[in-house]
């Protein structure tokens, strides 16, 4: 395969460059911006008294090096940027940003090797991965090199022939299924024998679904074949008139069920592989190993052992995704020094701080210790919410404030509520059906509300999709929270003991705040 260099996109930019200085200038309506904006990675926020836009840097798999942090600390510094945000599909986002700014940090990443181009619209997405790939003592092997070799090869697609909508990769290193690979457009499942289980036509929002297992046992060498198989599948089975049913999961319905999916995308495999070069798919990755040597240990919930001996990770998870911009280039700085560190990104919104000594985690551990989740119900994650999403239709990042803020003035035990999941549409960036305790932003007697889904779960093999519990209003889901954290607390078990002996137990409580018959 031929790899796209991320300078070779520069050419391109002149084209965003136009649409935005005509966009602010006010000689540009937002939608007509948003058709071209998205393709570079940007988009208009909510509001017109002042103009400002999001920046979306993909990275491959969720990797932040040092040297791409470095770049994203001295961009925030140079235009004063006060909004970033870790986003569920495991990229940075640059918030808040005027005409140069956006224009300019968008140029200057290509030099750091961060490709802004297809963050938006209708092309191949960032490809997402287990975000400790390499580094976690429960997988069956690294399955990142595999991840950013095929984030690089479906960059080609993005001038090719147009797709029907966004097309998203994954992959997971073990059953965890953190990037929930089996709910992607197409996703990579590591097995025991170093092979790859594949699953197609997945995803989360309206009509979610899991993902149909076309393959099983595929080598490592073949994976781009599938990647290239998907993208021909995707546009002459998907429907290009109705917008909102171009998703890959809808194919599942619209070819007959999941075992003719299954029929149709193994017969386009072997099509491919009888008519394109193989020189097409053949590539070349580098395992790495890590050699650095840790010594001592050090005893803290946010410092995760890994498989490498005496080496650790600290787990950084700021409210919503949003890191104080302070905190972030503090990090930056202090990583530049560490050997073999970088950052892995989580679709839950973390940041981990990889290839640590235990001294090298207390420093990062310190450094972040107002910045980040204290307990596990503030490992929440949130998308940006409607207050600077263009299709939001209510604000998640501030339902997520209060709800911690009523959390923690209850004084409620760190085991007595899980990590919920928050997304101000029914687009479900924040993947609430697949938490535990998930909000989705809804409307009810006009008034503010999300609509309240339970138990859901993303482990391969146990997918399930939250059951719909009923609509709140926004006013009282921190109160309905602290409820439900005192039911638990009183039981004297853990969340997830309480809700394993009753599946119910949080429709019980949620029956005063939810719409009398």
């Amino acid at each position: 395969m031929k790899i796209i260099e991320p300078q070779s996109w520069k050419p391109e930019l002149q084209t965003f460059k136009e649409a935005a200085a005509k966009y602010y200038a006010g000689e540009m309506k937002r939608n007509e911006y948003k058709g071209i904006s998205g393709r570079f990675g940007s988009y208009a926020q909510k509001g017109d008294d002042v103009k400002l836009s999001m920046l979306r840097l993909r990275l491959p798999a969720g990797r932040l090096t040092k040297e791409k942090m470095a770049y994203m600390a001295e961009s925030i510094r140079k235009y004063n940027v006060n909004k970033v945000h870790f986003t569920t599909c495991q990229t940075v986002q640059l918030h808040n940003l005027n005409l140069e700014a956006t224009c300019n940090i968008m140029e200057g990443a290509l030099d750091a090797g961060i490709v802004t181009v297809g963050g938006g619209g209708d092309f191949p997405r960032n490809t997402t991965c287990s975000p400790l790939s390499g580094i976690d003592k429960d997988e069956y092997f690294d399955v990142m090199p595999y991840a950013e070799i095929a984030g690089q090869y479906a960059m080609k697609f993005i001038n090719m022939e147009k797709l029907p909508r966004k097309y998203k990769i994954g992959f997971s290193s073990s059953p965890k299924n953190v990037p929930h690979a089996t709910m992607r457009d197409l996703g990579f499942v590591a097995r025991p024998d170093g092979k790859f289980d594949v699953y197609s036509a997945g995803g989360i929002g309206p009509n979610p679904k899991v993902g149909v297992k076309v393959a099983e046992a595929v080598e490592k060498e073949d994976i781009l074949i599938y990647v290239y198989a998907m993208w021909v599948v995707f546009r002459e089975n998907s429907d290009y008139k109705n917008r909102a049913k171009n998703r890959s999961r809808y194919m599942q319905e619209r070819v007959g069920g999941p075992e003719k999916y299954r029929e149709i995308f193994q017969a386009k495999v072997e099509e491919v592989k009888k008519t394109i070069d193989p020189e097409e798919f053949k590539y070349e990755v580098t395992v790495p190993e890590i050699t650095k040597k840790g010594n001592g240990t050090i005893d803290n919930v946010r410092a995760l052992p890994q498989k490498q001996d005496g080496l650790y990770t600290v787990v950084w998870h700021p409210h919503g995704g949003i890191p104080k911009v302070e905190t972030f280039c503090k990090v930056s700085d202090a990583l530049q020094e560490i050997e073999a560190g970088e950052i892995r990104l989580s679709p839950e919104e973390t940041a981990y701080i990889i290839n640590l000594t235990a001294e090298e985690a207390q420093k990062f551990i310190d450094m972040t210790a107002d910045d980040s989740a204290r307990n596990q119900f503030e490992m929440a994650s949130s998308c940006i919410g409607s207050s600077i999403c263009q299709v939001g239709v209510r604000d998640s990042q501030a339902l997520l404030r209060e709800c911690i803020q009523a959390v923690e003035a209850a004084e409620l035990p760190y085991y007595a509520l899980p990590a919920i999941h928050i997304s101000g549409c029914p687009a479900s960036c924040a993947t609430p059906q697949l938490a535990p305790i998930g909000f989705r932003g809804a409307v009810r007697d006009r008034q503010s509300a999300f609509l309240l889904t339970v138990n859901g779960n993303d482990r391969q093999g146990e997918e399930v999709f939250g059951r719909e519990v009923g609509v709140l209003f926004e006013t009282e889901i921190p109160q309905f929270l602290v409820d439900l954290g005192k039911t638990v607390a009183a039981s004297g078990k853990t969340y997830a003991e309480w809700i394993a002996e009753d599946p119910e137990g949080v429709d019980k409580v949620a029956v005063p705040y939810l719409p009398q018959a």
